[in-house]
């Protein structure tokens, strides 16, 4: 569906005597250099994109990506149009996953349009804030370009503040004196980190080639606006790796503890044992009645046999317990 439909002059939105969804119509509202249309769609259907593409002249190969919405972020050149995908991702803090969504961003000399696909992946914002700042929104289709990445960067930021609040949970749980079974859930953040270097990993030389004004179409005066996102972008895939490599610490931590208490597990079972086995010794050598055995004709047998079983268990606990073992 179309979400809004905009036609922008001298860096304001100027109004038009057209429905958001006649395309042509708001197209022919751009008359002064400078003008151009920023349309926004929201999971659109294959149909409606295809009437987009005939009034905006977009590439079908461009169009069919857009519809499939299963790229990985990338930036390419269509005859004289830019197109664009990012990954938007958004924390589900109920279920402690990061979930994906899609933005296909055609850029032209005149307009721009944004197919967006995931309920996470909402533009309304970036719009509002760009209409409030209209020195950058007077750098034409090159603003809407950059507030996009700026909207969709800023996400990866507060992504990743809180999987590095999970992480320190789990690094908390595993050196905690309790016994915890911790290698679910580090395997789950380890796939969420794998989620996020999905749409952060190829999203970089786009960003670079953005930042250092390598784009025809996008005007040398956005660069630094670039350069700020793209250094935001190389922060998000420093923590990335940060993070990745602290699950990675934890779980062979968290593996070691556990063959460390399975080791005093069979300590303290081999010492129980030890403490059975004795006894049941001297108990079968005194059970088995040969006719010649020495104080079996003793009035003091039988007392003395339990106070043996019980002195040499006694003994047994006492340097068990001194040993660590019990």
């Amino acid at each position: 569906m179309i979400v809004d439909s905009a036609l922008y002059r001298a860096g304001s939105r100027v109004p038009v005597d057209c429905g958001p969804d006649e395309f042509a119509e708001l197209r022919c509202g751009v008359q002064q250099p400078g003008d151009f249309v920023w349309l926004g769609l929201h999971d659109p259907t294959a149909e409606e994109l295809a009437n987009v593409a005939d009034a905006f002249g977009l590439h079908p190969l461009a169009v069919e990506d857009a519809v499939k919405a299963h790229q990985r972020p990338k930036l390419e050149r269509y005859a004289e149009s830019l197109f664009l995908v990012l990954k938007p991702l958004w924390y589900v803090d109920e279920e402690d996953a990061v979930e994906t969504g899609e933005i296909s961003m055609f850029v032209g000399a005149d307009f721009v349009v944004t197919v967006r696909h995931g309920a996470g992946s909402e533009l309304t914002a970036a719009r509002r804030s760009l209409e409030a700042k209209r020195t950058v929104l007077d750098h034409g289709p090159s603003a809407v370009v950059y507030a996009v990445c700026d909207t969709v960067v800023d996400a990866y930021r507060e992504v990743m503040g809180q999987l590095q609040k999970d992480v320190d949970e789990v690094e908390e749980s595993v050196f905690s004196p309790d016994r915890t079974n911790d290698s679910v859930r580090i395997y789950t953040l380890k796939r969420e980190l794998a989620e996020v270097r999905r749409a952060v990993q190829p999203l970089r030389d786009p960003m670079r080639k953005l930042a250092d004004g390598e784009i025809d179409g996008i005007v040398p005066e956005s660069a630094p606006f670039f350069r700020d996102v793209h250094d935001h972008l190389g922060q998000v895939a420093e923590v990335v790796d940060n993070l990745e490599s602290l699950l990675s610490s934890a779980f062979d931590a968290h593996l070691a503890r556990i063959s460390v208490q399975q080791n005093d597990d069979m300590r303290k079972i081999s010492a129980g044992a030890a403490l059975v086995v004795v006894p049941t010794l001297i108990a079968g050598v005194y059970g088995m009645n040969f006719e010649h055995m020495p104080e079996l004709g003793w009035l003091l047998g039988y007392p003395f046999a339990l106070a043996l079983m019980f002195g040499s268990s006694g003994a047994l606990w006492i340097f068990f317990k001194r040993s660590g073992w019990l």
